[in-house]
């Protein structure tokens, strides 16, 4: 029987549990931009599910026009960024440490903070009109999940292009260069998801999450040296820049940033 056992407290994200899947949608429409309560609402979200013996699999989707447009920019604000950061990666960090096997079910916009949710999951699958990108660099700002952990997913000449020029890519070849398992037609994506799900509910959970805990003991040490410094640079050097703070106000302000480099 479907359950939702924190829906009542919930706004920018919904909770299903059924059976063996928890499935967390992000709902905040229009663009579902990752704003500070959504932060706290999946990282409660994902400190409930954790303990919960029965399930095995965590399917994290977008509600309406697609899965996520990415980190709210306002919230990249000098009073508010080091609250962003610290509690968008306490999420991604969940995400990453999880013991269940994690899917990204990724359809319309995935960009920017949306794309690493996507991208730190354990397996994705996408429509083949999906944007996915990592925009941040047009903002005069940086993504710091996906400088940490990208190369190791598209390579490093692949990664690199995608952070430094900001570029979106569709569906397909994010399928293509590693970013997703399988790109499917509009209308495939929930089979694709369903399929992979009855593959892995025929398998041991316990071999499941040892198999997983195995395949990333080397990752994990990288990732979390990576994403520390990550942060440290971020906060401490990129927001001391009038550039990024150009970069922010011209987006709000509906304009085109013009750079100093300083």
């Amino acid at each position: 029987m479907a359950s939702t056992p924190t829906d009542a407290k919930l706004a920018r994200i919904s909770l299903e549990i059924e059976g063996s899947v928890a499935r967390i949608g992000l709902r905040h429409p229009p663009l579902n931009v990752i704003d500070i309560p959504m932060t706290e609402e999946l990282a409660q979200c994902l400190a409930e599910i954790e303990p919960q013996a029965n399930v095995s699999v965590i399917v994290l989707s977008g509600t309406g026009k697609g899965f996520s447009a990415g980190v709210d920019v306002a919230a990249h604000a000098p009073d508010k960024v080091e609250e962003m950061l610290t509690k968008f990666h306490s999420v991604i960090r969940a995400l990453v440490a999880t013991k269940k096997v994690t899917i990204a079910s990724v359809h319309g916009h995935c960009l920017g903070g949306g794309a690493e949710m996507a991208m730190v999951c354990d397996m994705a699958f996408t429509t083949e009109s999906a944007q996915w990108g990592f925009p941040e660099i047009k903002l005069a700002c940086y993504p710091p999940v996906a400088c940490t952990t990208l190369a190791s997913l598209v390579g490093q000449k692949r990664a690199a292009e995608l952070i430094l020029t900001g570029r979106t890519l569709g569906g397909k070849e994010a399928a293509e260069i590693g970013l997703a398992n399988r790109a499917l037609p509009e209308g495939g994506l929930d089979a694709a998801v369903h399929e992979c799900i009855a593959h892995l509910d025929a398998l041991s959970p316990a071999a499941l999450r040892l198999a997983k805990k195995a395949s990333y003991a080397w990752d994990s040490m990288h990732f979390d040296k990576g994403l520390a410094r990550a942060e440290r640079i971020y906060l401490e050097e990129l927001m001391q820049t009038q550039d990024v703070r150009e970069g922010i106000r011209a987006f709000m302000e509906k304009r085109m940033p013009q750079w100093t480099g300083q």
